[in-house]
């Protein structure tokens, strides 16, 4: 990395000092190390051993992890800075100007259906090396928001409360000052120093496409709402962004904190469970909806439609686009949802009739929504082959019915793992008789104990109490990394029987603390396999 460094003392430019030591701090963000925080782990690491070496090249480095790093960072990086420049350590040419940014301007080059907003970002140095930063954010959510996010710091309202008279469409946004959608996710960020033709390049296409929009925006609202999307950015496992991403990621983040403070985050309306009912009723009532023949499963599809938009497109039910119809034929309702054959059949015929309703009630414009109908019948030949129905691999409906009370397709795998045995008679430990295991509710804790006596006959309370307390987690799926750490075991030849025994100690070991129950789980989803 300090060889990396020695560019900086070829370079007369702050902006290209800057995104140096940006990629210098981006080739281990978003990485997971064990021991702690990746940052604090490599990054002061570096600071450190910088400051150690003591060259022209390591002082560069530290002047400019001063502005970019992590708070923790930059302190540190500022003292050893110091020091070096007290023993005589040239400095570069650039190090005075360095992070002396003054913004000028925010715009959004948007599309019309709120899938990606591309935020730009205009500076200078003193008004000079004019540049733009640009963050491309995606709206497109895949997993669920929380209901503080969904109904705003206050919490979920009271049921029936949810103000079933109050307009469907989201609020506009406040008279004279636009504000910046609430969620997303930064997918990628680039710089450019061709400003005036990138920004008449946006003008122009928002002139002339129908299908995008380009406004500006107020300082303030961008700095928090680019400051909502680095945070969920940055607390995705894995997060699916463009690889280029962490080079930039130190230099976004400065960025954005130079921003005035002070903005304000759109709250999305709130869905009430009866808000969310009289949206379907609604559209059942509608002339779009008049040709669906089988209302019954249209009704329960409407739901899967409104329930989706809700809690895991950040409160936009009523927001339709090919990428999320795609989403939601494609990805969600076969990795999620248990559908009967008749919602299987109908559930592409109900989406078209809610994109024709939802579009004219949001305003979309008409090549909006024929775009959005032509990708939802262009995914409604692959949703066949997407959506795996249980009973086509020859499982009970009646069983799979039992382990998905929910409905939630995806946990079928996890609560058959953690519950094999739910048919056969037990003889009731200490009792007199027996029990007909089918005629149980795993979803019970008391037919879920007697499920686990059956499985481990003999077995001591306190050791059914760890099992009891482990299937819990299996079934709710908490966390999720329990169960990606069961089939990572799974993967490498463990037995489930082993299996259980190992995540029952990590979770009595870890106690009721998440953030180490979670890097538990990544120790041992990493053990020496059985020979």
């Amino acid at each position: 990395m300090l060889r990396h460094a020695r560019e900086l003392l070829a370079v007369r430019s702050p902006l290209d000092a800057e995104l140096i030591v940006s990629e210098i701090l981006g080739s281990w963000w978003g990485r997971r190390v064990p021991g702690g925080d990746v940052e604090e782990v490599i990054g002061e690491a570096l600071v450190d051993y910088a400051a150690d070496v003591g060259t022209p090249a390591a002082l560069a480095l530290l002047t400019g992890i001063a502005y970019l790093g992590t708070p923790r960072q930059a302190a540190k990086a500022e003292r050893a800075a110091l020091a070096l420049m007290e023993r005589g350590v040239a400095r570069p040419g650039w190090a005075d100007r360095v992070g002396m940014v003054l913004p000028e301007e925010c715009h959004v080059s948007r599309d019309v259906y709120g899938d990606q907003d591309s935020i730009i970002c205009t500076y200078t140095y003193g008004g000079r090396d004019r540049h733009a930063l640009v963050v491309m954010v995606d709206r497109n959510k895949p997993g669920a928001v929380h209901a503080a996010v969904l109904h705003g710091t206050g919490g979920a309202p009271p049921h029936g409360t949810g103000g079933t008279a109050r307009s469907l469409e989201p609020p506009a946004a406040a008279e004279g000052r636009l504000h910046p959608p609430a969620g997303g996710m930064v997918r990628d960020a680039w710089v450019s120093s061709h400003v005036d033709r990138l920004l008449e390049h946006c003008r122009q296409e928002g002139r002339t496409n129908p299908l995008m929009r380009f406004e500006q925006l107020d300082q303030r609202d961008t700095r928090a709402m680019l400051q909502r999307a680095l945070e969920y950015t940055n607390d995705t496992p894995d997060a699916p962004v463009n690889e280029s991403l962490g080079s930039y990621h130190a230099f976004v983040r400065a960025r954005v904190n130079s921003l005035p403070p002070g903005g304000r985050l759109p709250h999305p309306p709130v869905y009430s469970r009866d808000r969310r009912a009289t949206i379907a009723i609604r559209f059942l009532a509608s002339d779009e909806a008049e040709e669906l023949s089988d209302r019954s499963a249209a009704s329960r599809c409407v739901d899967r439609i409104i329930e989706y938009g809700c809690a895991h497109d950040f409160g936009r039910p009523l927001r339709v686009s090919p990428i999320k119809c795609e989403l939601f034929l494609l990805d969600w309702l076969p990795r999620k949802v248990l559908l009967s054959p008749t919602e299987q059949e109908a559930v592409p015929h109900v989406l078209a009739a809610w994109v024709r309703w939802a579009g004219k009630r949001t305003g979309l414009p008409e090549a909006g929504v024929r775009a959005t109908l032509d990708a939802v019948w262009d995914a409604t030949a692959k949703f066949a082959e997407a959506y795996r129905d249980p009973a086509a691999f020859g499982l009970d409906r009646a069983l799979v019915a039992r382990l998905l009370p929910d409905g939630e397709l995806e946990a079928l795998p996890r609560r058959a793992f953690a519950l094999p045995f739910l048919s056969g008679r037990h003889r009731l430990s200490g009792r007199h008789g027996s029990i007909d295991l089918s005629t149980l509710d795993p979803a019970d804790p008391d037919d879920r104990r007697i499920l686990l006596e059956f499985e481990h006959p003999g077995a001591t309370e306190e050791h059914l109490d760890a099992h009891e307390r482990l299937t819990e987690r299996l079934w709710n799926g908490d966390p999720p990394q329990l169960w990606e750490t069961a089939q990572a075991m799974l993967d490498v030849g463990f037995e489930r029987h082993e299996i259980l025994h190992r995540l029952m100690d990590v979770i009595d070991g870890c106690g009721d603390d998440p953030p180490e129950l979670r890097r538990a789980l990544r120790v041992l989803r990493h053990a020496t396999p059985p020979e």
